[in-house]
């Protein structure tokens, strides 16, 4: 590596998240309205350029504390985008993560020095972003729809357990898919995902049902 090279100068790293939850049966996901330029007043995916004393994730997780005031979401890696002209100052490569989170649980800032306003848009109703980021927002719903039937990503939500009924609204509102509610609760039972609490919980109005959670280690299965 040549450091004096002139190719290897003005190059920097943005690292975006696409942060969903579900809010009364519709999966939604975080966006940030930007108060600077470029693309003031635009709306974006929550994130920013990384700091060069930083890794990736540590640098995530700061910039989604410094413009939401959220502290409490996991993230997984999503994918990474490299067009030249994705940014209008500098060349500028993007690391995504997409990560769940309840609803009820993200305290969310709504101004911060860098943003003018924060909300949560249904994933079916999403404006004209800023930069690259509806391209990216598309390929993190994918990944979303990909993990939730493969993995426990879907814990977070439900850190105390959910009742079937509840789970169904979720799996709904992210495939974009109605279920058949005995075939659902029966396929997602004979899966060994998930387990009894031996608790009970309203959900709906409706007499208690039983709550389940997650098993630790999930195998990879197709769920639906």
């Amino acid at each position: 590596m040549e450091v004096n090279n002139p190719l290897y100068k003005n190059q920097g790293i943005h690292v975006v998240s696409s942060i969903f939850t579900i809010d009364r049966g519709i999966c939604k996901v975080l966006l940030i309205q930007r108060s600077n330029e470029p693309f003031k007043g635009k709306w974006a995916l929550v994130g920013g350029a990384l700091y060069n004393n930083e890794e990736l994730e540590e640098g995530m997780l700061r910039e989604i504390k410094e413009k939401t005031n959220i502290t409490n979401v996991q993230l997984i890696p999503s994918k990474n985008y490299s067009k030249i002209d994705r940014s209008p100052l500098m060349r500028m490569l993007a690391v995504s993560y997409i990560g769940v989170m309840d609803i009820k649980k993200a305290n969310l800032v709504t101004s911060t020095l860098k943003t003018q306003n924060a909300a949560w848009f249904p994933i079916t109703d999403i404006p004209d972003l800023a930069y690259d980021h509806n391209a990216i927002l598309t390929d993190a719903i994918e990944l979303l729809k990909t993990k939730i039937v493969a993995t426990d990503i879907l814990k977070s939500l439900y850190p105390d357990g959910f009742t079937l009924p509840e789970i169904q609204m979720v799996y709904e509102a992210i495939l974009d898919k109605t279920f058949d509610r005995r075939n659902f609760r029966k396929k997602f039972l004979s899966l060994g995902l998930i387990e009894d609490t031996k608790k009970t919980a309203r959900f709906g109005g409706n007499k208690p049902a039983k709550l389940y959670r997650f098993k630790k280690n999930i195998e990879n299965k197709n769920v639906f």
